[in-house]
């Protein structure tokens, strides 16, 4: 079964999965069961997710073709071939996004939020918009004439630009310009007045365009927005990360252009000059008969219409903290503490961590840090810390995409406070949720741990589903501290009790479990695996469950994004039952657990 001529039949693509996963995203945006405004926010998460798709992605699939890279991956489809195939599917994508934003605006106006043309527009809003123009987005314009004799304007990544075609009305001459929008001014403009009335950017640029080009006749003009090949490379042998982060983060910012979206009746020949100009490949220009960049309608969803959001959600104190009076150590020392966010609060963790830092008795903290917000409690925690006289690490993930150059900025701050900043490893993601405390009592020593499934960001924990695990368990911080010496020094971690660590032994740890439970339903007992996964696309992990199934392993799993295993074909996966969540909350936990590992001598591991 695994030779060429079956790949496609034991897998499904990578990239295709994940389209396929987003298209549930855009489905929850036509879900009439969710407010308006939400499912305005459904539409533009799909949108930023898929413009991520295409800078990482498909500019990765794109580079392997000018490599001449023709193998085939594991479902049988080359390069060039699912290039083809994700540009049917993402073409059909964006089709769908465009028809649910032209029924949002139109349910939305109903219900008072409208999204207006400049023919809708009062005399008094026209007066207020001719002010608001002059004095704020006509000193951050800039408008460009293109010159055959000057080299094409650089557009930034997820820019969006007019190209015009204009004539001097004294003297006829023809001029080509174009008007980018600035990247700083809102994209949607607030009309003022109790009513919710928006304008987009575009819409009030156009008409203003006899003040950016006085005495030039506006003969055709065309919107477009590009997105540039985002990956970065990152040399193995390089010497100082740091700086090696900024050049890439350069390089990035005029990566090629790998998508142009344009009005769908842009004239043929502004066309052709923006994408010889940019050196755009045909095959990737998409022209929209609607709004481009939908990532940005986001900023029409507004807090004074509750009645068009999800009801407000509270999330509770956990009932052993709450038991102790708020003291996190000693509700720890009772009890391990697992926290479900966000139905329980993120600042369980936040207060931990203060707790910490204020503590006399804490002599020293490390963290993984992989995401954080720009305004960051965690940090601010650390750093206070650091100036208490407190030994603190921090191992800081530069490799978080789009993140980068934020986690750069706090590094920075982290090491000025007296943090001993370690920025991982180069051919490593620490994408590891882990803190350890140490504390004097007693005496002697005692340490706290918190392993989670969720990054250490107060804002994103109130959307996305994860998990916390607070233990002050010795065998398990034991284990913690071998890791973090592991990422800090970079001496692998022998004698580990109870954790699984990647890229070590985690993959093998899964597959001894995996393997007992085909034994278990070999000797007729009971076998059962769950799995609660964000992707499932190890080829040798699929084949290793395509196993278990045909061993009468009954196997359940939810797999929120990409997965590439075949559920339910007869002979192969007909045990296996796949299910995506996809709703208000970002379902992000990791979660493993096998009917019959509490025969195994790691009876108790943890596998977030």
């Amino acid at each position: 079964m695994r030779g060429k001529k079956n790949r496609g039949k034991l897998f499904l693509n990578r990239e295709l999965s994940w389209l396929a996963f987003n298209a549930r995203v855009v489905e929850e945006s036509a879900n009439d069961a969710h407010p308006l405004l939400e499912r305005l926010r459904f539409l533009a998460i799909s949108a930023g997710n898929l413009d991520e798709f295409y800078m990482v992605r498909v500019a990765g699939l794109r580079g392997q073709v000018a490599a001449g890279v023709g193998a085939a991956s594991q479902d049988g489809l080359t390069p060039a071939r699912a290039l083809g195939e994700i540009k049917r599917v993402a073409g059909a994508q964006m089709q769908r996004q465009q028809r649910c934003f032209r029924l949002l605006m139109a349910r939305l106006r109903q219900a008072g939020v409208a999204l207006v043309a400049g023919g809708e527009l009062s005399r008094n809003e026209r007066r207020w918009l001719d002010g608001t123009f002059r004095d704020e987005v006509l000193p951050v314009l800039t408008p460009l004439a293109l010159d055959p004799a000057q080299p094409f304007p650089f557009l930034p990544n997820g820019g969006i630009a007019m190209v015009l075609r204009l004539r001097r009305q004294a003297g006829g001459e023809s001029l080509r310009a174009l008007l980018p929008l600035p990247m700083r001014v809102p994209r949607f403009v607030r009309l003022p007045g109790q009513a919710i009335r928006w304008l987009a950017l575009e819409d009030m640029l156009g008409l203003n365009l006899d003040t950016v080009f006085p005495g030039l006749e506006v003969e055709a003009r065309g919107l477009f927005r590009i997105l540039r090949d985002s990956e970065m490379e990152i040399e193995g042998e390089a010497e100082d990360l740091v700086r090696t982060f900024e050049a890439a983060l350069e390089r990035r910012r005029r990566g090629q252009v790998i998508r142009l979206t344009c009005d769908a009746d842009m004239p043929p020949d502004l066309l052709q000059l923006v994408t010889e100009g940019l050196s755009v490949d045909p095959g990737e220009v998409f022209p929209q008969p609607g709004r481009l960049g939908l990532a940005d309608a986001a900023q029409m969803i507004v807090d004074e219409r509750p009645d068009l959001r999800f009801a407000p959600h509270e999330a509770r104190v956990p009932e052993r903290i709450r038991e102790f009076g708020g003291d996190c150590f000693e509700a720890i020392r009772h009890k391990d503490i697992i926290v479900h966010h966000p139905y329980e609060s993120f600042d369980v963790v936040l207060e931990f961590l203060r707790q910490a830092a204020r503590d006399p008795a804490v002599v020293a903290i490390k963290q993984t840090l992989y995401r954080t917000s720009e305004d960051s409690p965690i940090m601010a925690a650390l750093i206070e810390a650091a100036q208490a006289g407190k030994s603190v690490t921090a191992v800081v993930e530069l490799k978080a995409r789009f993140d980068e150059a934020r986690t750069l900025r706090w590094g920075r701050h982290l090491e000025r406070a007296g943090v001993q900043v370690v920025y991982g490893f180069i051919g490593l993601k620490t994408h590891a949720k882990m803190t350890l405390v140490t504390r004097r009592e007693g005496g002697r020593l005692r340490a706290y741990a918190h392993f989670g499934t969720g990054n250490y960001h107060p804002v994103t924990a109130r959307t996305y589903a994860d998990l916390s695990l607070f233990t002050c368990e010795a065998s398990l911080c034991r284990d913690a501290a071998l890791t973090f010496n592991y990422t800090t020094g970079t001496a692998r971690p022998a004698g580990l009790e109870k954790l699984a660590v990647a890229p070590h032994n985690l993959r093998q740890r899964l597959m001894r479990l995996i393997e007992a439970e085909i034994a278990s339903a070999g000797a007729g007992g009971p076998a059962k695996i769950w799995a609660k996964l964000n992707a499932l696309a190890c080829p040798d992990m699929i084949d290793a469950l395509y196993r278990a199934s045909r061993a009468g392993v009954s196997i359940d799993l939810v797999v929120r994004g990409i997965c590439c295993l075949r559920p339910g074909v007869p002979g192969l996966s007909d045990n296996i039952r796949v299910k995506s969540i996809v709703g208000r909350f970002l379902e992000h936990a990791r979660i493993v657990c096998f009917g019959n590992g509490h025969n195994l001598p790691s009876r108790h591991a943890k596998v977030f």
